[in-house]
């Protein structure tokens, strides 16, 4: 009950953030050299089947690699839900005007959006590769057309990932 209840919170907590219209700009990585790194930008549909049922869908900005990237979800106005940002030993969330750091961006994926999402494997796939992660399904079979859904069966809470990517 505990643990429902803080993701609930979680969801309570983004909806204030949107509706309050905070404002986060996380920095852009450069890669290797000085350019600019990789980026996507579109809609991020995620839903964990957990009790109650959590859902977000927010704008997506993303970029870097797994090492080190950043991730803003905004609301349908534009303001800032949530920004993650990761480098070597280092990850930050920063939500409703405040920041938290953690070891690993695994600890941070698992508090900010409720689930451990594959950030490897997440590039991985936006190349076009099916990396294999144990208890998650891929279909990259709409990656040309920007679209490409995954879906963690284990361990539960079963969780549905869809991005739909700008080109």
């Amino acid at each position: 009950a505990a643990m429902g209840h803080s993701r609930w919170a979680l969801v309570t907590a983004l909806t204030m953030v949107l509706m309050l219209g905070a404002c986060a700009t996380p920095e852009r990585p450069q890669t290797r050299g000085g350019a600019p790194a990789k980026n996507w930008h579109g809609r991020l549909g995620l839903r964990i089947e957990s009790s109650p049922v959590q859902s977000l869908s927010a704008t997506l900005d993303l970029s870097g690699d797994a090492q080190a990237g950043d991730l803003l979800l905004s609301g349908p106005l534009g303001t800032a839900l949530l920004a993650l940002s990761w480098r070597p030993g280092r990850a930050t969330m920063q939500r409703n005007g405040q920041s938290r750091e953690y070891n690993s961006v695994s600890a941070l994926m698992q508090d900010a959006l409720g689930a451990d999402l594959p950030l490897a494997a997440l590039f991985a796939w936006l190349a076009g590769e099916e990396a294999a992660v144990e208890g998650w399904q891929v279909d990259l079979s709409q990656l040309s057309k920007g679209r490409l859904s995954a879906r963690r069966v284990g361990p539960a809470p079963a969780v549905d990932l869809r991005l739909m990517l700008e080109p």
